[in-house]
């Protein structure tokens, strides 16, 4: 189980059903941040982390808060 801070990069699956937060490109290379809706993204475990929409582009997301299900 993922703890709150673990990241994860675009194509993994996701461990833990949550909420994620933008945290970088995969890449060095200059790209335009992404739109205030991208930035945040929920996601349940078994799923594979997305781009970022307006870009396409590989990217990293961090673990923000831990979606507990009965």
């Amino acid at each position: 189980m993922a703890k709150v801070g673990d990241r994860f990069k675009t194509s993994q699956v996701c461990e833990t059903s949550g909420t994620y937060t933008f945290d970088g490109y995969e890449d060095a290379g200059a790209r335009p941040q992404p739109t205030a809706n991208e930035r945040s993204i929920p996601m349940r475990a078994g799923e594979k982390f997305p781009p970022i929409r307006s870009t396409g582009a590989s990217c990293w997301w961090r673990l923000a808060q831990v979606m507990h299900t009965r």
